[in-house]
């Protein structure tokens, strides 16, 4: 059969032909051919700086440099040749005096992981730059250094931020407080080419314990904060051939120097691959603190390293390894690493899994740890229990703080310095204009018709919020996706500037990882609550539409209303409700607002139960939240409670008791249920445990971690728990209850914490139950009736608890239907349908059913 002849053959060919040879021709293409995965930058100077023992030229800014675009108002300072620095870098300096002066490099040639360096260097000057104070951004409005100042006379200041690129340009800005100006003295941007340098999983740990693992780490900026050789001297960026780091010697930040002493050895390490080579110069794995057990204090075990940071922050730490004390492979060392006290990690010298199966073989361990209230971070090294090893070492430390999620789609939006950079580009590709307009008007003359329409949503990677949300291998939600958004509820970013008065800081009302929440007043004086998403700090695009797509789905008296939601401009906003008496968690504790009666507890929580009963049985699709606490139990004018905040909730299987899926692990410490954690097995049950921490949190008042009281008391939890246990629990019950409640009513509200709380999520109840059992505490408190001797929800003839000897009356699992929370209800086991207020009447010793 012959060959077919298209008839529009000729035209493209000759088209494709004349395209390629105009695009050749374009000087805009073909610098985008030779487009650099570096920037050494010299700034304020024409003048190149070569460093000839690192092979690095730092070029000036006012020369000719490809790709580099930055504020042309800005000005430039220099030194007299006599300063006495150890770079030349630091004999200029870029001075900036407007907002948002800026440096724009093209970075679009090499996505990947990359090493900003920013020096400072307040030199003699008629600038007096030690008076400089300003911030140091990136898009997305997530800041790198605020408030910041250079001391004079000093030496000279490094700071270093790793982060993941995959944009076009990348731009770093420079904003002047007050009537002050900003200044840097040479710049560093350049790629790192193992991609796996920055880890996006480690394992979390904070001060109670090792924790699940914390996805998305690529996608937040990470600072630099310490680098230390362990054992050695201080290392100079000179010494350092990949990445031209310094590292520190460890002397100031060991607490028991005499608890280990320095070992090192020429030879240089074997690395397992040559990527390996990037995370570490060889230097630090030639030394290396040694604690045997000959020198272990038996008051202090372990060998310790101190570190001040930020209180109640996120870190990376990255611990560095190399046996350089062992002979051969028969005389292993294995040893753990604490942080904070708390088991981290196994180091096994010769770890077969790792690949390490030689002596002086480099390795590492990273962990993400959140910091204590009072900003210090512990590291460790100590003896297992189960080993006879002699020995235990560290070769290096490093301690990146994580400043927030980067949020790549800012990049190229519409801003400061933005129409410079485009007019540059046009000016000098006129030529690349006409071909993109000649391959536009093809393409619409030569296209298919759309066969649907999407909506005007952004296109962007998966990315995490600073307190869980989702990851790319975290998609349940895939079923619902964008297109399914209520586009009835949307509303333009004009309303929302004249609900808040255009975010007036009069009007703010909360903060919290997410971002701010402002009170707003719509054009039809309807008060709202207007929560809106911090650019690379707040919630991630896959909360934002979760929430969206969950509330537009459900409505229940319990569950907090969607008003609606702005996506304009990059903006992730979403308007609701204005609850008036805040969270509960504000009447509990950490505030002035009066203490709730124990009768407005118990109407809290049966409301907030009530919600839950309906996420999980009530709608569609069943729901299971995934952050139940007490931030996100909202009361209206009326202390009525509606639960909030859904943007880590999953859509679970229909109605079936016991289902369960996998997913990675989300949600807050102190709150999370140990089985979901242990197993990954998320069902309903989880929010149930996570309830009966509330249900604690308002029986004492006291919030679900507490890492300054004892380790028997941080988790409130298990402290509860152990409390149910020894019959002490009313030593916990907050004082301001003194003498309001009810005995029966008490030991009722405790089993049913007690019953949420327990390990196996079997042996739960669920919220039906949860509910029943909260309305019976309240009936007891109201009427003081005696219980008699029956069923409960969960009949196991639990008595953990020493409160007085009770009777028992029977709990009907009750599932509530609809969505307006009418009251009515449909006691399970029973052939007549009544209201909780009939089975209630109903109740006496002799006549309970």
């Amino acid at each position: 059969m012959g060959k077919q002849h298209h008839p529009s053959m000729p035209f493209f060919s000759t088209f494709h032909s004349l395209l390629l040879l105009l695009l050749l021709r374009s000087p805009l293409l073909l610098s985008a051919l030779t487009q650099p995965n570096h920037y050494f930058i010299n700034c304020g100077s024409p003048v190149n700086v070569s460093d000839v023992i690192t092979g690095r030229v730092f070029v000036g800014d006012a020369s000719h440099f490809p790709n580099l675009i930055f504020t042309k108002s800005a000005e430039a300072a220099g030194d007299s040749l006599s300063l006495n620095t150890t770079s030349d870098i630091y004999r200029s300096a870029r001075i900036f005096r407007q907002p948002l002066s800026s440096y724009a490099l093209d970075v679009s040639a090499s996505p990947g992981n990359y090493i900003l360096r920013l020096h400072f260097f307040a030199f003699d000057s008629k600038e007096n730059l030690s008076s400089a104070v300003f911030d140091v951004s990136v898009p997305g409005n997530l800041v790198l250094l605020k408030d910041f100042q250079v001391s004079g006379g000093a030496s000279p200041v490094v700071k270093e931020f790793w982060l993941n690129l995959s944009v076009s340009r990348f731009v770093v800005y420079f904003n002047p407080k007050a009537s002050s100006f900003a200044f840097v003295n040479a710049l560093e941007v350049f790629l790192v080419i193992p991609q796996g340098f920055i880890p996006d999983r480690a394992p979390s740990i904070n001060v109670t314990g090792k924790g699940t693992n914390y996805d998305g780490i690529l996608h937040e900026v990470l600072q630099v904060v310490y680098r230390v050789n362990v054992g050695g001297d201080d290392i100079v960026s000179e010494n350092d051939s990949t990445l031209w780091r310094t590292w520190k010697n460890d002397s100031s930040y060991a607490l028991a120097p005499n608890a280990t002493t320095p070992k090192s050895k020429q030879s240089p390490p074997t690395y397992q691959s040559d990527d390996d080579k990037y995370l570490a110069t060889d230097y630090v794995y030639q030394t290396a603190k040694i604690m045997t057990r000959s020198t272990t204090n038996i008051s202090k075990p372990n060998a310790t390293w101190r570190f001040d940071v930020s209180p109640k922050s996120r870190y990376i730490v990255r611990a560095h390894f190399c046996d350089i004390i062992s002979t051969s492979p028969s005389d292993v060392h294995i040893f753990n690493l604490y942080v904070y006290g708390n088991f981290a990690e196994v180091i096994n010298s010769f770890n077969k899994t790792l690949g390490i199966t030689e002596t002086e073989t480099a390795f590492h361990f990273d962990c993400v740890v959140y910091s204590d209230d009072y900003g210090v971070l512990n590291i460790s090294i100590g003896f297992r229990n189960d080993s006879l090893s002699t020995a235990a070492y560290l070769n290096g430390l490093e301690v990146l703080k994580m400043m927030g999620n980067w949020d790549y789609r800012y990049v190229n939006q519409p801003g400061h310095g933005r129409a410079k950079v485009l007019a540059g580009t046009i000016a000098g590709s006129v030529s690349f204009l006409v071909i993109v307009v000649v391959v536009i008007v093809l393409m619409l003359k030569y296209r298919k018709p759309k066969q649907t329409a999407t909506l005007d949503w952004p296109t962007l990677s998966v990315f995490r919020s600073t307190e869980g949300g989702v990851s790319s291998s975290d998609s349940r939600l895939t079923d619902h996706t964008v297109q399914n958004l209520h586009l009835g509820l949307k509303l333009s970013l004009a309303e929302i500037h004249f609900a808040t008065n255009h975010f007036d800081e009069k009007l703010l009302i909360g903060k919290g990882g997410f971002g701010n929440v402002y009170k707003g007043v719509l054009r039809d004086n309807t008060q709202v609550a207007v929560k809106r998403s911090k650019p690379g700090q707040g919630q991630g695009i896959l909360e934002f539409q979760t929430e969206i797509i969950v509330l537009s789905k459900i409505q229940h008296r319990h569950l907090v209303s969607l008003i609606g939601y702005c996506d304009e401009r990059s903006e992730m906003i979403l308007v609701f409700d204005f609850m008036e008496k805040r969270a509960l968690r504000d009447h509990l504790y950490g505030s002035d607002l009066p203490p709730l009666s124990w009768k407005q507890r118990l109407d809290i929580c049966i409301g907030a139960a009530r919600g839950l009963h309906y996420l999980h049985k009530g709608s569609v699709s069943a729901i299971i939240h995934r952050d139940v606490k007490s931030t996100n139990i909202l009361l209206d004018s009326n202390f009525v409670a509606k639960v909030a905040d859904f943007g880590l909730s999953k859509f679970g299987p229909p109605d079936h008791e016991g289902t369960h899926f996998s997913t990675n692990i989300k949600g807050t410490f102190g709150y999370l249920d140990p089985e979901y954690f242990k197993t990954e097995q998320l069902t309903e049950k989880s929010d149930v445990y996570s309830f009966g921490v509330v249900l604690l949190e308002v029986l004492c008042a006291k919030p679900a971690l507490n890492p300054s009281l004892p380790r028997d008391q941080m988790n409130l939890a298990e402290w509860g728990m152990a409390s149910f246990q020894n019959g002490t629990i009313e030593e916990m019950i907050d004082v301001s209850l003194a003498g309001q409640i009810n005995q029966n009513s008490l030991r009722k509200f405790c089993e049913t914490a007690e019953k949420c709380l327990r390990d196996d999520s079997d042996k739960r109840p669920n919220m039906g139950d949860v509910i029943w059992d909260l309305e019976y505490a309240l009936q007891l408190q109201q009427t003081g009736i005696q219980k008699q001797t029956g069923m409960d929800s969960m009949t196991d003839g639990s008595s953990m608890l020493a409160l007085s000897n009770m009777q028992r009356f029977p709990s009907f699992s009750m599932s509530f239907v609809g969505g307006d929370d009418s009251g009515t209800a449909e006691p399970r086991e029973t052939e007549s349908k009544q209201t909780d207020t009939d089975v209630f009447s109903q109740m006496s010793i002799k006549e309970a059913r």
